[in-house]
């Protein structure tokens, strides 16, 4: 049986702005008295240097949006992104989209029906009987549950299968009238928009799938939230995420590694989400990583900001890219639940 593959990977990004410019040119009014010096200093230590924005405050304010207007506008920006990064997919992965038996899409800031897996595949191509999944409130571990249903129809049905995550978090500014606290802060101070998309096949060249696993911890549900107000999706992240990660993060790794018989000193690529710096310097202290282990990471987020579930695939991307690549690959996202989830990846050529 064939073992299921990563056979390519393609990126689409609105254009960047730094993060200096996005505090001088907007944020910096946004916040007023006591609350603007604290959010001047998380903005300043986010690890954020620039990110990318569909819809950029400093052209286009839409913190006073309603809902209904960001989700119109949902489908006018995420349509060409997602568009352009199953373009790319197809082509590293030598397929067309007629070959495609499952779309899957992953996305939390953005509803509507028709979506973008209809959109996308009637403007595509792919073939009348190609099946579609659509994955959403799982934020920013969506992408591996999204390769796991992936990886098990390619190993059932022996077809290709597509997945396409699209998040444009800058839809989600809240007004600066609303409740402001620090979990709100940290959210706009962290948050940017892409679009990643993978082909996995049935063997072939890329990143093999040996397994997708995960542990929820569901004692702290409220840790993470992401709430449908009038005025766009609201994000709560309490500061004890880290604390709960640091109680999960080795034995999920340490068990899926033991299973495949392997610890992590052969892995030598880490494609763990950078929820913030705190999250990254948890699992680098947790699982004992080398100086450099969450260098890729580190640079995703420094270069693109959190873009929840695209950003470990981007991270991916990195890796894949770099001289030498990565040839065993751990990947790790955490999200609503809290949920962690895992998986394990190795280059076949």
């Amino acid at each position: 049986m064939s073992v299921p593959v990563i056979a390519g990977l393609g990126t689409a990004q609105p254009p960047s702005a730094s993060q200096d410019e996005l505090w001088e040119g907007f944020f910096s009014r946004h916040f007023t008295g006591t609350t603007r010096s604290l959010a001047q200093r998380i903005f300043a230590h986010s690890g954020v240097t620039r990110r990318q924005a569909a819809v950029n405050p400093l052209l286009e304010d839409v913190s006073d949006w309603p809902t209904e207007r960001r989700m119109r506008r949902y489908q006018v920006e995420a349509l060409p992104l997602g568009k352009e990064a199953v373009g790319r997919a197809l082509t590293a992965a030598g397929l067309d989209a007629s070959d495609i038996g499952l779309f899957i899409v992953c996305s939390c800031t953005g509803y509507a029906t028709p979506g973008l897996d209809i959109l996308l595949a009637r403007d595509l191509g792919m073939a009348t009987d190609t099946q579609r999944m659509v994955i959403g409130h799982m934020g920013c571990y969506a992408a591996l549950p999204g390769l796991g249903a992936a990886s098990d129809f390619v190993t059932a049905r022996g077809r290709p299968a597509l997945l396409l995550c699209a998040e444009l978090t800058s839809l989600h500014i809240q007004p600066s009238s609303a409740r402001v606290d620090t979990q709100q802060i940290v959210s706009h101070a962290l948050f940017s928009d892409a679009a990643v998309a993978a082909v996995v096949t049935p063997g072939g060249p890329g990143y093999a799938l040996r397994e997708v696993t995960s542990v929820t911890d569901t004692s702290t549900a409220d840790h993470m939230t992401w709430d449908v107000t009038d005025a766009g999706f609201r994000m709560g992240l309490s500061p004890k995420v880290p604390q709960v990660l640091s109680r999960h993060v080795r034995g999920l790794v340490d068990d899926l590694l033991a299973r495949h018989g392997l610890t992590s000193s052969e892995v030598d690529g880490w494609a763990v989400h950078p929820g913030g710096p705190r999250i990254l310097n948890v699992v680098e202290r947790e699982l004992a990583l080398p100086p450099q282990g969450l260098a890729a990471s580190r640079a995703t987020l420094d270069e693109h900001g959190n873009c929840s579930s695209p950003t470990v695939l981007l991270i991916l991307d990195r890796l894949g890219r770099a001289t030498p690549a990565a040839r065993r690959v751990v990947m790790l996202a955490f999200g609503p639940g809290l949920t962690l989830y895992a998986a394990l990846l190795d280059r076949q050529d």
